[in-house]
């Protein structure tokens, strides 16, 4: 393994996150002067990385007021409008975007490629529903009941006020991304990032504010669950929600008692198939890839590897070098290839995973350690084989940088395991033959499927739907229903000259009749 010492200055917090710019940040955090407050810590070195204060119960009712508040006159503001103030952020962010990537990486740990794919992410998500809203908010005309005579439109109306609890691992992407449509759609948001990265968060709405947006109209609250959770729930008219499978269960619950709209990713055991065509060099380069970007910690990486038998050893090979070949370190640059867990939490997870597996036989073919050496929280890219069922690891999220690699001998067989798990987030699959790649990827249960790609083509692919199936969550972003989702439908239907009721002069079975005879009709020209 080839590594980056981080006991070096390249542990060091960079010189543009000062303790004014951070402590500047934190005075966005909806919460009284009074308030507790909460020290985060680099994962990269283990030293205090920012005071924040704590938002009470309270604090969290107030901004939801402040919100719905401003909300109604942002729901008035021309789409034209909204559009200007996105693209402006659009433009911050890809300008200022050196703050982001410095921000990414010491509150969470990755490396700066995986940081500025957040950047991307958030570049690609403004400028699509920047242009896309005004065409999937206008009114849109539908067949009425009786052609001609029914003018019958549908409308869209903002839920409201929209709570959003993003995640720690991926923090602007998450956060900022959750938002824009929502705000794009007329909604104030209140959002509780997750309190290791919400310097991130709060960056964006900084910046979002500095393109144009009225104040209240996002807001971001610092706190725990246990103690917030129940105010964000009772105060918003929608909810967004990424996190763990048992988080999200307790949330639609919530959301259902309420009988508001929830749209929930949750966890996920992705799985790779690559079938025996496969070019082995990029299927081997592509899975080191899926597997270890930001550590592992990625809702939509791969945990599961299964290959076809005919080139299982070249492949197993040829994967093992490029993940032994890894630069393991700290460096806020792009100079190396994979940083550190963010938590000791997570430190914890991938170390219990990988000792348990071991203990009841599984083979370390790459990894299986921890690396204290090189900061606090490092674990090395782990491949493992011989993997059971009674291993926790086999059918549990590790969310680390960890794989287990199995053998399949059709492709059936294949499928059949891909699909042994109630998550369904993501999948890929590798063949030369795209057609026949493409049939494999529809029979996996799985909201995206990548073909000759690890997860970036599917979740890239910002005009098509994004989400899981089974205990992988409900609803969708991206797309014009990551958009729609945030809104009401309302079917406006005008009824001229003659309604369902017969005329005068005509009875209820005589205008039966009539009507019987013209479905007939409508039925044979083919109308729907």
């Amino acid at each position: 393994m080839t590594t980056t010492q981080t006991n070096h200055p390249e542990a060091a917090l960079p010189a543009s996150l000062t303790p004014a710019r951070l402590a500047r940040l934190a005075t966005l955090v909806a919460a009284g002067a009074r308030a507790q407050r909460v020290t985060t810590t680099s994962p990269y070195a283990g030293t205090p990385l920012a005071d924040l204060p704590v938002s009470t119960p309270e604090d969290v009712e107030d901004a939801f007021a402040r919100a719905r508040a401003a909300q109604a006159c942002w729901a008035a503001t021309p789409v034209a409008e909204r559009k200007r103030i996105m693209l402006r952020f659009h433009d911050l962010v890809l300008q200022r975007q050196e703050e982001a990537l410095d921000l990414m990486q010491a509150e969470s740990g990755k490396t700066r490629r995986d940081a500025f794919l957040e950047v991307s992410d958030i570049a690609i998500t403004a400028r699509y529903y920047a242009r896309s809203a005004r065409g999937l908010l206008s009114p849109k005309r539908r067949r009425g009941a009786i052609p001609v005579l029914t003018h019958t439109t549908e409308l869209r109306h903002p839920k409201g006020v929209v709570t959003v609890i993003s995640p720690w691992n991926y923090p602007l992407s998450m956060a900022a991304g959750d938002a824009i449509p929502a705000l794009m759609a007329g909604n104030a948001v209140v959002q509780k990032p997750d309190t290791q990265t919400a310097l991130t968060a709060l960056w964006a709405l900084a910046l979002m504010r500095e393109a144009g947006l009225p104040t209240d109209v996002w807001q971001m609250a610092v706190g725990r669950g246990s103690s917030i959770g129940d105010a964000l729930m009772a105060g918003g008219d929608y909810m967004m929600f990424t996190g763990s499978t048992a988080s999200g269960r307790q949330i639609a619950r919530g959301a259902g008692e309420r009988l508001i709209g929830a749209s929930l990713e949750l966890g996920g055991k992705n799985a790779m198939v690559v079938l025996a065509d496969a070019d082995i060099d990029k299927a081997a380069a592509g899975a080191v890839v899926a597997c270890f970007p930001s550590a592992g910690q990625l809702c939509v990486s791969i945990e599961r590897l299964y290959v076809a038998d005919e080139i299982h050893d070249a492949f197993v090979t040829a994967f093992v070098k490029r993940t032994r070949a890894l630069r393991l370190g700290a460096a806020y640059d792009f100079s190396v290839d994979m940083g550190s867990l963010t938590t000791p939490s997570q430190l914890d997870t991938v170390t219990l995973h990988v000792d348990d597996a071991v203990s009841k036989g599984a083979n370390v073919l790459a990894g299986g350690n921890a690396r204290p050496d090189l900061g606090p929280l490092f674990y090395e890219p782990t491949i493992l084989t011989d993997v059971t069922p009674q291993m926790r690891l086999f059918d549990h999220e590790t969310f680390g940088p960890v794989v287990s690699i199995y053998r399949y001998r059709s492709v059936d067989e294949a499928v059949a395991m891909a699909n042994a798990t109630p998550y369904g987030l993501n999948a890929s699959v590798w063949g030369r033959n795209g057609a026949r790649a493409r049939r494999v990827a529809r029979r996996l249960h799985a909201g995206t499927v990548n073909v000759n790609e690890a997860f970036a083509a599917a979740w890239g692919s910002i005009d098509a739907p994004m989400g899981g199936m089974g205990d992988s969550g409900i609803g969708r972003r991206h797309g014009a229903e990551g958009l729609l989702k945030y809104t009401e439908a309302q079917t406006v239907a005008h009824q001229r000259l003659q309604g369902f009721s017969p005329p005068r002069g005509i009875d209820h079975e005589q205008w039966a009749r009539i009507l019987t005879r013209g479905f007939r009709t409508l039925r044979a020209l083919g109308v729907r």
